[in-house]
This record gives C-alpha cells, sequence and structure tokens, in this order.
C-alpha cells in the first residue's frame, strides 16, 4: 500500500513537470492579455463612441463583442504621466513621472504591471512608445518587468514615423530613413521630419506584435501595444507641411476636407486596420477564447500639428482636449473583449481610471499588486458582478497652462486653475450627471462640495522633488 501511495505520488509530480510554467491547459489557464494603446485618440474619436466621419470597423467589432466603458479615466492628459499612473498603478498625486520632462525616468523602487505579470509567470512585452525611461537610466522597459522591448524610449523621438531607428531591447535597430533635425529644441530627443521614408514605423510595430504572438502562442502573456497613432508629427510644422504622417490619406482621399484633417483621420483607421489583424492572428492561434484584449487612449485628442479637434467632434459631447483637465482631456475610449467571458453589447458607466489597470490584471493573473497602488480592481464589472467596489475619489494633477489639479467625487467633478500663477486659483464645480459637458459651474451654489474637493486634493497631492506646485517651493 506504502508502495503504490509512492508510485502515485510521483506520478502527479511528474503530470505536474509536463506543464511547464506559463503554459496553458484547461485547468490552470490564466488569460493572455494585450493592452493596446492609442496616441492622443479623443473619446468621440470611435464609431462605438459616436464618430461619424471616420471609419473604424475593427475597434468597433471589438466593442459589439465585448464591453464599452463609458467613464474610464486617463492618468493624465499628456504622455508620460498617463504612462506612469498606468505602468505603477498610481495617480498623478502619487506616481514618480507627472509631466512630460526630458529624462524622466522611473525609479528602481517603481513596481510595474510588467513585473507583477511575470511573477504570475506570463512572458511581457512592449511595442511602442514608452516614455518612462531614456537610454542608460533605471526606467528602461526590459529593467522594468519587460522581456522584450521595441519602440521608442524618448517621447519626442516618438514623433517620427519615418524615424532612422528605433530599440530592439538595448540595441538599435537601424530603419534606413533618413531624419534631418531642423529645429536644435529637438535635437536631444531625435526629432525631425525624414527626407528619405523606406519604412513606415506602425507597420514595423504590426510586425513585431505578429512575431510576438507566433513565438508566446504556447505561453501566457502580457503584451502592451502602445502604438503612436495619431499622434502628430509636430516637427513637420517647421517646413510648413501637415503634422500627420501616414503613407497616404486612404479613402479620404475624395473628401473636402482640409489635408491634416484628411491625415488624421486616415491615421486612426489606419490604426483600426491593424487592430483587425491583430484580432485576426488570435483567431488563427486559436487564442481569442483566452485573451482579454483591451483598447484605450492615453488622453485626450490633440490640436498639434495642423489637427482640429472641433473638425471630427473628436472629444464627443465633452468640454476639453489633450492637456485640459476637462472631461474630454482625460476621458478616454476604454474597450474590453474577452470572447466567452465578458457579455457581448456590454456597455458599463463604472468610475475606472488608469491606476486601475494595475489591480485588475493581478487578480486576473492571481497575483498580488503593491501597497502603494491606487486603483480598485475592475474584474467583477469585466466578469457582470454587480458586486463592484468603487472609488471615493479620482485625481490628477498636471503642471502646465499655470498648473491644474482635478478630482472627481461620485458625480462632481471639481476643477482648480491657475495653481501655480495665483494666489488664488479659480475654483470650478461641475455636476456631471446632469451637466456632462461641463458648462455650468456650480461652486458658489455648493461651498460645502467645493470645501470637501479641495482638502481631498491637498490630501492626494504628495511632495516630488521634480514635480512642485509653487505653494510647496
Amino acid at each position: 500500500m506504502i508502495f503504490r501511495y509512492i508510485l502515485l505520488s510521483l506520478l502527479i509530480i511528474l503530470i505536474g513537470c509536463s506543464n511547464p510554467a506559463g503554459q496553458n491547459t484547461p485547468e490552470t489557464a490564466k488569460p493572455n492579455i494585450i493592452f493596446i494603446m492609442a496616441d492622443d485618440l479623443g473619446y468621440g474619436d470611435l464609431g462605438a463612441y459616436g464618430q461619424q466621419k471616420i471609419g473604424t470597423p475593427n475597434i468597433d467589432k471589438l466593442a459589439r463583442e465585448g464591453m464599452v466603458f463609458t467613464q474610464h479615466y486617463a492618468g493624465s492628459t499628456v504622455c508620460a504621466p498617463s504612462r506612469s499612473s498606468l505602468m505603477t498603478g498610481q495617480h498623478t498625486g502619487n506616481t514618480t513621472i507627472r509631466g512630460n520632462i526630458a529624462n524622466g525616468s522611473l525609479s528602481p523602487r517603481d513596481t510595474t504591471i510588467a513585473e507583477l505579470m511575470k511573477l504570475a509567470g506570463y512572458r511581457t512585452g512592449i511595442i511602442g512608445k514608452w516614455g518612462l525611461g531614456e537610454e542608460n537610466t533605471p526606467g528602461v522597459p526590459n529593467k522594468k518587468g519587460f522581456d522584450y522591448f521595441y519602440g521608442f524610449l524618448n517621447q519626442i523621438h516618438a514623433h517620427n514615423y519615418y524615424p532612422d531607428y528605433v530599440w530592439e531591447n538595448g540595441s538599435r535597430d537601424s530603419l534606413g530613413n533618413v531624419v534631418e533635425i531642423i529645429d536644435s529644441t529637438y535635437a536631444k530627443g531625435i526629432g525631425g521630419i525624414a527626407t528619405e521614408k523606406n519604412v513606415y514605423i506602425q507597420d514595423k510595430f504590426t510586425e513585431k506584435t505578429l512575431e510576438f504572438l507566433e513565438q508566446n502562442k504556447d505561453s501566457s502573456f502580457f503584451l502592451y501595444l502602445a502604438f503612436t497613432l495619431p499622434h502628430a508629427n509636430n516637427e513637420s510644422k517647421n517646413w510648413n507641411l501637415s503634422g500627420m504622417e501616414v503613407p497616404d490619406v486612404g479613402s479620404y482621399k475624395d473628401e473636402n476636407w482640409p489635408l491634416p484633417q484628411k491625415e488624421h483621420a486616415a491615421m486612426i483607421s489606419y490604426l483600426d486596420k491593424d487592430v483587425g489583424i491583430i484580432m485576426d492572428k488570435l483567431r488563427e492561434f486559436g487564442l481569442d477564447n483566452n485573451t482579454l484584449v483591451i483598447f484605450t487612449s492615453d488622453n485626450g485628442p490633440h490640436d498639434e500639428g495642423g489637427a482640429d479637434h472641433e473638425f471630427f467632434d473628436s472629444n464627443g459631447e465633452l468640454r476639453g482636449s489633450k492637456r485640459d483637465l476637462y472631461e474630454g482631456g482625460i476621458r478616454v475610449p476604454f474597450i474590453a473583449n474577452w470572447p466567452g467571458t465578458i457579455k457581448p453589447g456590454s456597455t458599463s458607466d463604472h468610475i475606472s481610471a488608469f491606476w486601475d489597470v494595475m489591480p485588475t490584471l493581478c487578480d486576473l493573473a492571481g497575483v498580488n499588486h503593491p501597497e502603494s497602488c491606487d486603483g480598485i480592481s475592475f474584474q467583477p464589472t469585466l466578469l457582470g458582478n454587480p458586486d463592484q467596489p468603487k472609488h471615493d475619489y479620482l485625481y490628477w494633477e498636471f503642471f502646465e497652462q499655470g498648473g491644474k489639479q482635478a478630482i472627481r467625487m461620485n458625480n462632481w467633478k471639481c476643477i482648480k486653475l491657475d495653481v501655480n500663477t495665483s494666489d488664488e486659483p479659480e475654483v470650478l464645480l461641475f455636476d456631471l450627471e446632469n451637466d456632462p459637458s461641463e458648462q455650468f459651474n456650480v461652486a458658489e451654489t455648493y461651498p460645502d462640495i467645493v470645501a470637501r474637493a479641495t482638502t481631498t486634493m491637498d490630501e492626494a497631492h504628495t511632495y516630488s522633488a521634480d514635480f512642485q506646485f509653487t505653494f510647496e517651493k
């Protein structure tokens, strides 16, 4: 009897060892995760969110077959702090990078989503724009939990759609494009425009994405696709050219629109095309039912390089755009697709933000998130569970344009303007339930709400030597 018990125990051990860490089996499968983030795509830029002029059939299909969030917020109103918030699970009152500054870097003490996914046995990759650590800093992707990196370290470099090179892990991948630096302001970031265009970077990003899926189709993986579309190439304006770079304007060539708007629409449709290619590859590999795909944007729509967010109503009914803390600057499209798990055609008005992504993915992967995380998992919402915990508040701060702070508490939205330039910052209060477009400032009507909101703002903000409000200096 003892001998049989020993044999049975050995058999169980052998069976366990036959499934290497990270392999998907029906009994132990964890979802693969693909997090797709557009750059400067507005809340109203997708058909699923009401866009009428720009075609986004593949992303709209993702929405129809999954869940559309109507009240999801970016980490910030510009690129770097929004991405820092996403990766660290902290709002901008706590996260390391709180603005677009040169050579900003995550610190060794920062824990990222990728590091946590690795602990859970995932293969991890990022393709696209990083912006959270330059070469030879502790914030480069391969030091922050990513097994594979292909793309831009520097934000200004990422403005180019025909760059001379991008990074592949710790080496430069030369693309054969010739880039001329035309403004010394951008020289350090390798900004400029391409005079010889051989490789369109979005095509390379998609190519590398398909390679990653091929190489990791038998393992659990977390893939962060930080695409740069439809961000403008800001440097192009120095040559009196459109700031949009796309191989052609596609189906919009005959539209009676200004060229920058044709190109902007074409960039969004190009992104949509590639989302379709990625989803087709998941189905080809039989991974679609075990892969959570999330699509979102890093902040609101821009007016750079000739773009005009009002032309396409890119912020929908919302007020403001990129660099604003009004809803149009921070509320973003957020779509979650997971066939067989997320109910098709569902909509959620759960109030959530980028810092909630970390605890959500940790719950799905079966790993704990750090205490420093400000987020609340929205896994219950994804799974259709009505028992969804909610935030007491969401908080943002921004150091450009005089300094701004904003907080959302249930349906109340409070904004402080000119924090760095006035001894008495302007305070605005909006009732988003009755005024989602933030047209009516009711601060004088509800002084008690304003007092609570501003006190909570002060409590949410922690000191940062790199990002100080004037009152701290």
